[in-house]
């Protein structure tokens, strides 16, 4: 019985083996730069990680022969394999594309690090070079910033990268811009308007600008009145801004005296703009007297000195 088994079990073995025959692949696409007997071949099996041939540079294709492939095969130590009538093979090494908005986010990430990217801002770079284009390996980290020269507040910069995939560093220059939003009129406004959030629009503009010319945040000018007439598009500044007026100069104001439980008004005429809590001197409008008060939030002006309380209590 056994004499039956065992040549049964050889057949199996080798029929096994001869359906398992590598077979030769119409086209191959890699992502490293040498090619194997896996990429190349089907079922490779323990052969799998030998080396072939070095692969296209990372994004370009090649034709390799079918006499080709045979040689490097033969180096490998294969020698049985299926090509299936194929007379060559097309090979494709993977890419991914690094150009200069990658390079920009590698150099903002490197400032921001170093604590040179104020917060809020944004890096602007402009390449000596502006056709930057590189196809690096698909891998994980396809590039890498290796060093990068920039000194604050001079604008010129020099970087080093390292791209997958390609033996030498690539070396860029170029200038930095840093920019940030600052706020600018939505709609040409006149004098004394008092601003809105629908008012201001954000804008970036370069630091170092926007730090010369003193411009106020967004929340620093709610509610501020503008001084005078400007156009849509302006950039704001503190100088152009003031606390709105609670009383102007020549109208009518409610004129108040607290003392103890007794409250006392009379109409007077202001003599001077004043915004909430500033000094503003006033002239009853019928003894033509002058009293001196402090402007409040809802246009009124309270007299708050001793002698002027004893004026206005002696009319």
């Amino acid at each position: 019985m056994r004499k039956f088994i065992l040549p049964a079990l050889l057949a199996i073995f080798a029929g096994s083996s001869a359906f398992a025959a590598p077979v030769l692949r119409a086209e191959v696409s890699v992502n490293h730069p040498v090619v194997t007997v896996g990429d190349m071949f089907e079922d490779a099996g323990l052969m799998a990680e030998r080396a072939l041939f070095r692969a296209p540079a990372p994004g370009t294709t090649g034709i390799v022969s079918l006499d080709a492939i045979r040689a490097a095969a033969l180096r490998a130590g294969l020698t049985d394999y299926t090509q299936d009538g194929l007379l060559n093979v097309r090979v494709e090494r993977r890419a991914t594309v690094v150009d200069a908005a990658t390079f920009t986010n590698l150099i903002s990430g490197d400032l921001a690090a170093r604590g040179l990217l104020p917060a809020g801002a944004e890096l602007h770079a402009r390449f000596d070079n502006p056709a930057l284009t590189y196809n690096a390996e698909a891998v994980e980290t396809p590039v890498t910033l290796v060093a990068l020269r920039y000194q604050p507040g001079a604008a010129g910069f020099t970087a080093r990268f390292q791209i997958a995939g390609i033996e030498l560093p690539v070396d860029v220059t170029g200038s930095l811009d840093l920019l940030v939003e600052v706020p600018h009129l939505a709609a040409t406004l006149k004098a004394g308007a008092v601003l809105g959030p629908q008012d201001i629009e954000m804008k970036r503009v370069p630091l170092d600008f926007a730090d010369q010319s003193g411009v106020e945040g967004l929340d620093d000018l709610v509610g501020k009145q503008l001084r005078r007439n400007s156009r849509a598009g302006v950039m704001l500044k503190a100088a152009d801004v003031t606390e709105p007026l609670a009383v102007r100069r020549n109208t009518q104001v409610t004129v108040v005296l607290r003392t103890g439980p007794m409250t006392l008004t009379v109409i007077g005429q202001s003599l001077g703009d004043a915004v909430t809590g500033q000094p503003v001197q006033v002239m009853n409008s019928v003894t033509r007297k002058i009293l001196n008060g402090v402007a409040t939030a809802n246009g009124a002006v309270e007299i708050t000195t001793a002698a002027t309380k004893l004026q206005v209590a002696g009319l």
